[in-house]
């Protein structure tokens, strides 16, 4: 984990790699947040022949002598009055990218005062820009190869230590997105279900606030859970469903008191790789690793959730299989049974993930009393076609829970843009020969697909957040690598806060 240290007065930071003096841009030129004599001499030249003018994102290096650091950077936020928590992600960001090829590790960052901006969002904006930035998957390389140098620790000037552990929680949310990257970019023959089981046990022994509980393949048809079972049962690695649970509810709360009967439970699509079964994918396979990214963001989420001792009580169900290809794959025509004893036509065996989702969500809203149901999934193609990459699709049966999820985006820029849920929508799935069908073609399919889902919460408060357009990028984007991006992470810790 990133290391952090704090100088009150820039007089007193301490020796690093570089130092990083933001500046905003007034009128076409750029003005230094801090007047610091003693770096004057570096900054006077660039400043007035115009070479650095300080507009968003805008770096320069400078080479200095007879200071802490070697190195000055000048990093630009633009105008003033426009500087947002988004602005100062993205120019930390900027700064971090910089460092690596420089082999930095160390460096000082002068922290500017933005007026319409409390200190805690200024602050949010810089850890969160240079922490996610700060990521390289470099594991299936060579030895040889592991040439990226991340930062290690960042120095706080202007500041004094009462935001030491400000930049600690941001740093414990950050290495959850790191965990969903990692998990989603590695190889699918080393992320099954069974290696999610581990992932959980080790989560567990790390957290003893938080208990694991696995349904296998065994417990799967004893529960009479058909539609996940359908799915996974081509894989030479069986299905499961990985239940943590996590109670930070603080002990000898009222027994007539809501708060503690208060639980939240977040449902995550885990197919550690699709085929797309007999309805084969076409294209596109080479990324289907990443499918099982909304189990890896629950996962990350409980992770982060008792490592900042959250005062909530939370579950986290990882609906995990392999859509694979052999002579006991799930067949389209045929008619399977799910946890409810609904029947399900099978139109599309590449609308998998809704099957698993399916039996979760069933689970959940009979079984765990749950106050409200968040499900993550990558799971239609057409929320991109809709969407695109920038924002995250909502569907939901409850107006309040949405705001909450819409604001927690806001505040994250993992931005949700909420659908329809008209009743209409519901004769697409309507089927010859079962309760209802998998699939109803490309028309409204993000839709559909939540749809679907809808008819196995009850009325329980639920939404469903489909992440298809923004857990894999296919360019490294602002201060997202390419390829995973750990969406969803960030929006849902900040949801969790504000309940």
């Amino acid at each position: 984990m990133m290391r952090f240290a704090a100088a009150p007065h820039v007089e007193k930071r301490p020796v690093a790699e570089v130092v990083v003096l933001p500046c905003f841009q007034e009128k076409g030129h750029a003005r230094p947040v801090l007047e610091v004599r003693s770096l004057q001499p570096y900054t006077t030249a660039p400043l007035t022949l115009k070479d650095f003018t300080g507009k968003e994102g805008e770096l320069l290096y400078v080479y200095t002598k007879d200071q802490p650091e070697k190195r000055l950077v000048l990093l630009g936020l633009g105008a003033r009055e426009k500087v947002t928590t988004e602005t100062l992600r993205r120019a930390y960001a900027s700064f971090a990218k910089s460092c690596h090829p420089r082999k930095i590790k160390m460096a000082n960052l002068i922290v500017p005062e933005v007026q319409e901006l409390s200190p805690e969002s200024v602050l949010r904006g810089i850890l969160e820009g240079i922490l996610l930035a700060n990521y390289r998957f470099d594991k299936l390389k060579a030895e040889s190869n592991h040439a990226t140098v991340l930062l290690q620790k960042i120095c706080l000037v202007g500041v004094n230590k009462s935001v030491l552990p400000l930049a600690v929680k941001h740093a414990s949310i950050c290495e959850g997105v790191y965990l969903v990257r990692d998990l989603a970019n590695s190889n699918a023959d080393e992320v099954t279900p069974q290696y999610l089981i581990q992932a959980a046990q080790k989560l567990a022994k790390r957290e003893s606030a938080v208990k694991v509980t696995v349904f296998n393949k065994a417990r799967l048809i004893k529960e009479k859970m058909g539609l996940i079972l359908a799915v996974g049962r081509a894989s030479q690695n069986e299905p499961a469903m990985i239940f943590l649970e996590y109670n930070g509810l603080p002990k000898g709360l009222s027994k007539h008191g809501a708060k503690e009967k208060d639980h939240t439970v977040l449902v995550g699509k885990g197919i550690t790789y699709d085929t797309g079964g007999l309805n084969l994918k076409s294209s596109g396979m080479e990324t289907m690793k990443c499918d099982m990214a909304g189990a890896a963001v629950v996962l990350a989420v409980i992770s982060v959730a008792s490592a900042l001792k959250l005062p909530i009580h939370l579950t986290a169900i990882l609906a995990t299989a392999e859509n694979c290809i052999s002579s006991s794959s799930y067949k389209p025509g045929d008619v399977y049974k799910g946890y409810t004893g609904k029947t399900v036509e099978i139109t599309n065996t590449d609308a998998e993930g809704r099957l698993v989702l399916a039996d979760a969500l069933a689970y959940a809203a009979k079984k765990l009393k749950p106050t409200r149901i968040v499900d993550v999934a990558t799971l239609t193609g057409g929320v991109d076609v809709a969407l695109g990459n920038e924002a995250t699709g909502l569907m939901s049966n409850n107006d309040a829970l949405a705001d909450l999820l819409i604001r927690a985006g806001s505040e994250t820029f993992e931005r949700v843009w909420r659908l329809p849920m008209h009743e209409e929508y519901r004769d697409l799935l309507k089927s010859d020969v079962a309760d209802l069908k998998n699939a109803a073609g490309r028309s409204a399919s993000p839709i559909t697909a939540a749809t679907f889902l809808k008819d196995f919460i009850n009325d329980i408060p639920w939404a469903h957040l489909d992440i298809a357009s923004t857990a894999f990028l296919s360019e490294a984007k602002r201060y997202h690598p390419k390829f995973a991006t750990g969406v969803g992470v960030r929006l849902l810790i900040e949801f969790l806060e504000h309940l």
